[in-house]
């Protein structure tokens, strides 16, 4: 019975259609500048060095964390709103948000100071040779395909995850539920599927 209480109670708060429209406004400029960030760290002519000794090395395992810890919140949540927890649902998505935030700030600052690794470069020279694609066999091509749709997994769910969470914050709950079933696989299996894609490439990391 309290869970039918706390679900009404939430129902009936108001819609705050102004607050919404600022909020897709700034969603949309967050998408950008974030698109344009990642785009830049992909050019090597971009990369900022750094000061000899000084290395964000370490980061990709943290990554892989961050990721992992995304994907344990948003089952946590799911499992909340069923049962209808609606703040310890909300709870829990703005936790897996503060930490894609940390990953994606560590994402960032690792890629705008390190050359991308690549999968089957053993001799670390930045290019996979015949001999080398040779060893890792069909593995590689399982590996690009789950490289490739974690990043454009990432790239839709970006800018649907901050519109799912605008129309939950506005108090547009319809909206948010439509959303959400779209969104969520999405973001679950991005945050899945980074950590997949780390341990496959782990060996190849200095």
């Amino acid at each position: 019975m309290a869970k039918f209480e706390e679900r009404r109670d939430w129902l009936n708060r108001q819609p705050n259609s102004r607050l919404s429209y600022l909020m897709k406004l700034g969603t949309w400029a967050i998408t950008v500048l974030i698109f344009i960030l990642v785009a830049l760290m992909r050019m090597p002519e971009v990369k900022i060095p750094l000061p000899e000794g000084i290395s964000l090395g370490f980061l990709p395992p943290i990554h892989a964390l961050l990721n992992t810890c995304v994907a344990v919140l948003l089952v946590l949540a799911l499992l909340a709103v069923r049962a209808g927890k609606i703040q310890c649902h909300r709870n829990l998505i703005m936790a897996a948000m503060g930490v894609s935030v940390l990953f994606l700030i560590g994402y960032v600052c690792y890629h705008f100071t390190n050359e991308e690794i690549k999968f089957g470069d053993s001799d670390l020279n930045g290019t996979v040779d015949l001999e080398e694609l040779k060893a890792v066999g069909f593995v590689r091509p399982v590996y690009l395909v789950l490289l490739l749709t974690h990043i454009l997994a990432a790239a839709v769910s970006l800018p649907l995850i901050l519109l799912t969470f605008t129309a939950a914050w506005t108090n547009h709950f319809q909206s948010h539920r439509n959303f959400a079933r779209w969104v969520f696989p999405i973001w679950l299996y991005v945050a899945i599927t980074g950590p997949i894609c780390y341990l496959m490439l782990r060996p190849y990391y200095q």
